[in-house]
């Protein structure tokens, strides 16, 4: 490797004449993705791609790093690799990549610089998330305080640009700059001077932002503690304190506290207590806490000697800054015994049905004192429901004044007070705690009036549908809620065996499947009952509302998809676009969308020919028909509903294009041949002879009608008679264009060409068909019944003779 090196040197010396002077330089943005182009190096070298390739052009790199790549087919410079320019030249203010492009045959090179562009990849960040510093309160507005700044590995104007503080605060305020070689300094200036009485603490954070696009930022908090300064002498709550002392109290009893306070911090804010005048006679008696200014008694005091005392009390900080306040200590008579009470009788627990009067506790009182001061006055405290009443002498009795609830209050702490009269009376208390015994009295209330819960139909068996719940405010087996099913009807019905109701939980189950369709509400009656004795109960009602789900296909009902072969629907050849050919009808046994039905044509002989109503299921002409249509048509109509996912059926329908109304019979017969042909495939070879034969006679025989019927026509003889026509008819019905319980009616109408059917169809199958029939037209408009039509009903005034021009006329609607 090191004499290749060699080598390709001494050939780069040799070929010094034929380098260019001149580096190429080109600039790129660092963290370009690989395979990105920097430029055409061909280009600015004046060479082709061509050359490159013939003359094994390359790249030669000072440290053997391949950051870029030639593209010999087209001359352009790639990256090679991704580019760090804080990894490849740190914090220098350029970053520039030399190498060398090497020709062969001749050897020449080309001197090519890149220089990485600076993005602002990186934002600044501080050495430390949170600086504390300690500033003494009272210092000089405009103190300086140097802050340890951010860095940003990124140059130029992507580096840090300016400071600032959030929020803004009066006391202090941020000053940066430039100083010994470009170097950044931070300081904290003092605006305002510091109270740490009214501010103790200071705290905002500090950000620093460079100038790229869009900017960066980081941040730090600074926290400020403000040092005390002893600025601030002690002050006591109150000026002049007056305690009271019983002139029995033992030796140690506390007489009061006094109580100072200081706005200053540590030594400077420590207080220490001590009476002012040590030598008085008036301080033998008493002795205070230097730490909490507790004032004790060091002996026992006599109200006859002296009624009070008065004492002077500095406090002292750790600056020797004090205060005095004024003490008076008043010795006051005692009352030496307090009432005695003695219980001779308690009842506990009460039961909650006790009848006002009863006797809950019996008690006595007495007092060792005479006088006044032996005299006793007994009182229950804030009760309403108990209260006392002298029994005998010193004796009381504790008795109940009205009914009791348990529900309400199941336990009373009643205080009974004895207090003698003396001056101060002394007193007594002693507490009964009377609890309360629980009756069955209440029945459980469920949490709602009434249920309603839903259940998919198809449900799995022991699905649970939901929870019913019932609270009684008694306790114990009083509590204790159970539930059942009662019978739906007062006369004794048993309840639904499809629902079930856990006796514990309330946990309501559906044993079985549900059926929509069969059964959509279902209402069941729960009583919940109580271990009480007599058990108490109460009813709620159940409705459970089964929900729908499309497991219904769509049911066709017109056309009949039962009848072989399918019906026909009759189309004469000179109906237009838009004409109605029949409507499907179908039904769908689910609810709600999954029963909403849409029509769509899913096959037919010539798609083009037929629209079929997406909503209405009227099967419609698109265009007029033409002579080239086929005379029969099939078609196979999707009937789909709305659930999810949707259910589906198919009705299959034919019509039959007719130019003539005598053609009925005649088509009919020829495709009842192609359908009995269609079903019988296997055999065809076996019966082509006799099928052809057959079709050949049947061809001449209907020549030879048509011609008769012309000529009879043209000599104006009867077109139909009575038993023709009835038969023609006939044939058309048994066709299947109509169900025989289905009416047609047929108008006659002068200068009409047309000749149409229309087929009144029942809404519902179980219904009888309507049978009527109406005329329609401007001239010679004539009714018929339901039935056969005969040409004495279309020609009454000549029921032998129908001309040509009123059989044009008829109108089949």
């Amino acid at each position: 490797m090191a004499t290749a090196r060699q080598v390709l040197c001494l050939c780069a010396f040799l070929s010094l004449l034929h380098a260019r002077a001149e580096p190429i330089r080109y600039s790129v943005a660092e963290e370009g993705e690989s395979g990105s182009v920097v430029a055409n190096v061909a280009e600015d070298a004046g060479l082709s791609p061509a050359q490159l390739s013939a003359r094994g052009a390359r790249l030669l790199s000072e440290d053997s790093r391949q950051h870029f790549r030639l593209d010999r087919a087209s001359g352009r410079l790639v990256v090679g690799e991704r580019l760090d320019r804080e990894e490849l030249c740190g914090q220098s203010a350029t970053c520039t990549l030399p190498f060398e492009l090497l020709l062969s045959n001749p050897v020449q090179f080309f001197r090519v610089e890149v220089a990485v562009e600076d993005i602002n990849d990186h934002a600044p960040a501080f050495p430390e998330k949170e600086i504390t510093l300690k500033i003494l309160e009272r210092s000089d507005p405009g103190s300086r305080f140097p802050l340890e700044g951010a860095w940003d590995l990124d140059v130029g104007s992507n580096s840090i640009q300016s400071y600032s503080i959030s929020p803004d605060n009066e006391y202090f305020s941020i000053d940066f700059g430039s100083r010994i070689k470009g170097k950044m300094y931070v300081e904290l200036v003092l605006e305002k001077p510091l109270d740490r009485e009214e501010q103790a603490e200071v705290d905002f954070t500090l950000i620093a932002v460079d100038g790229g696009s869009p900017p960066r930022s980081g941040t730090t908090q600074i926290h400020i503690v403000v040092l005390d300064v002893n600025d601030n002498a002690p002050i006591f709550s109150e000026e002049f304190y007056v305690g009271q002392v019983l002139e029995n109290a033992p030796k140690g009893s506390v007489v009061l506290r006094v109580v100072a306070t200081d706005r200053d911090a540590g030594v400077n804010g420590d207080i220490s207590y001590q009476f002012s005048q040590a030598g008085g006679q008036s301080h033998s008696a008493f002795t205070i806490d230097p730490t909490s200014g507790e004032i004790k008694l060091t002996k026992p005091l006599d109200f006859e000697v002296a009624e009070n005392h008065e004492l002077s009390v500095r406090a002292t900080d750790g600056g020797d800054l004090s205060a005095i306040c004024k003490v008076l200590v008043e010795v006051v008579d005692v009352n030496d015994n307090a009432p005695e009470l003695v219980v001779s009788s308690f009842s506990s627990p009460l039961p909650e049905n006790a009848l006002p009067g009863t006797v809950v506790a019996l008690f006595t009182v007495r007092d060792r004192d005479s006088g006044a001061n032996g005299k006793i006055f007994c009182a229950l405290e804030d009760q309403l429901s108990f209260s006392l009443r002298p029994a005998y002498k010193n004796y009381f009795e504790l008795v109940t004044v009205s009914v009791l609830d348990r529900e309400k209050t199941a336990r009373y702490i009643l205080t009974v007070t004895a207090a003698d009269a003396g001056s101060p009376p002394l007193t007594t208390t002693q507490t009964f705690t009377v609890d309360i015994s629980d009756v069955n009295d209440n029945a459980p209330v469920f949490n709602q009036t009434s249920y309603t819960m839903y259940v998919r139909e198809n449900n799995v068996p022991t699905v649970l549908v939901g929870t019913i719940s019932a609270t009684d405010a008694d306790v114990g087996p009083n509590a204790k809620v159970t539930y059942s099913l009662l019978p739906a009807h007062p006369a004794g019905q048993p309840s639904c065996s499809c629902i079930s109701v856990n006796s514990e939980t309330g946990d309501v189950f559906v044993l079985r499947p549900l059926d929509y369709e069969k059964v959509r509400q279902i209402e069941v009656l729960v009583k919940a009952s109580d271990a009480g004795s007599p058990p108490l109960s109460a009813n709620v009602t159940i409705r459970l509302v089964v929900v729908d789900e499309n497991d219904n296909a769509p049911l066709v009902l017109y056309p009949s998809q039962e009848s072989s072969p399918p019906s026909s629907e009759l189309v004469p050849i000179s109906a237009e676009a838009g004409y109605l050919i029949t409507k499907v009808v179908a039904v769908d046994a689910d609810s709600g969308q999954n029963s909403w039905l849409s029509y769509h044509l899913l096959r037919a002989t010539d798609p083009g020919l037929f629209v079929v109503g997406a909503q209405s299921g009227e099967v419609r002409l698109r265009r007029p028909v033409t002579e080239r249509d086929a005379v029969k048509q099939k078609l196979v109509v999707l009937v789909r509903d709305n659930g999810r996912p949707p259910l589906s059926a198919t009705a299959a329908l034919s019509a039959l294009v007719l130019s003539d109304f005598s053609d009925v019979r005649l088509t009919h017969s020829s495709l009842a041949m192609e359908d009995d042909g269609s079903s019988l495939t296997i055999y065809l070879i076996i019966s082509l002879v006799f099928v052809s034969l057959l079709f050949l006679v049947s061809t001449a025989a209907l020549i030879t009608r048509k011609v008769c019927k012309r000529r009879e026509l043209k000599d104006g003889h009867v077109l139909y008679g009575a038993s023709n026509l009835q038969s023609s008819l006939a044939d058309a019905a048994a066709a299947g264009t109509l169900p025989h319980a289905y009416c047609y009616e047929i108008s006659l109408t002068t200068g009409s060409g047309n000749s149409e059917f229309k087929f009144l169809k029942p809404i519902l199958p179980s219904l009888p068909p309507q049978l009527h029939a109406t005329g329609e037209g401007t001239n010679n408009e004539q009714d018929f019944p339901c039935g056969i039509v005969t040409a004495e009903d279309m020609a009454p005034d000549n029921p032998e003779m129908l001309s040509a021009e009123q059989f044009s006329s008829l109108s089949f609607n």
